[in-house]
């Protein structure tokens, strides 16, 4: 298994394989989305966040989930359209993933291993968010009802540092 963030690979929704490497350099927020569910309003949030500051290098990374509640039960087509439409969300989708239990997508076995929740490594609900610095080091985890206007002060630090 891959020991930095940097050496894993995802499918995109359009089914391309994705190196996190593309992604060096820039603070990550990893979030388990779900397009049917009472969270589903973040995406909106987390659009705001991300045109907010992604000149300053913030890169959202979301990925459907359909282990909680079958909220995301659809093809990656819908979950694209959907996404899109419904939210106007432009940073990187990439294919349905499952988060917890023995087909667990290897970026979060990473990141459950590195940053335990309340309970364990398990993935709560969807829209958990991981909080990675631009070395790809998980420096925080959010519960799913944290809210992602609550995590810009999280990123301003991030980034004054960065400046300095």
């Amino acid at each position: 298994m891959a020991t930095k963030f940097f050496e894993f690979t995802a499918k995109t929704l359009q089914g391309k394989d994705v190196s996190m490497e593309e992604f060096k350099g820039k603070t990550i927020l990893v979030v388990n989305t779900a397009s049917q569910c009472g969270l589903t309003p973040q995406f909106e949030g987390l659009e705001k966040l991300y045109e907010k500051y992604k000149d300053k290098g913030l890169v959202i990374l979301g990925f459907p989930c359909n282990q909680f509640g079958n909220q995301e039960p659809g093809d990656e087509a819908s979950i694209a359209s959907g996404c899109v439409l419904n939210y106007g969300v432009t940073f990187p989708m990439f294919a349905k993933i499952e988060v917890n239990g023995p087909n667990t997508h290897p970026i979060f076995k990473y990141l459950k291993e590195r940053l335990g929740g309340l309970f364990g490594s398990r993935i709560k609900w969807n829209f958990t968010k991981f909080l990675l610095d631009e070395q790809g080091r998980p420096l925080k985890r959010y519960a799913p009802i944290t809210k992602p206007d609550q995590i810009e002060k999280d990123l301003v630090k991030l980034f004054s540092k960065k400046a300095s």
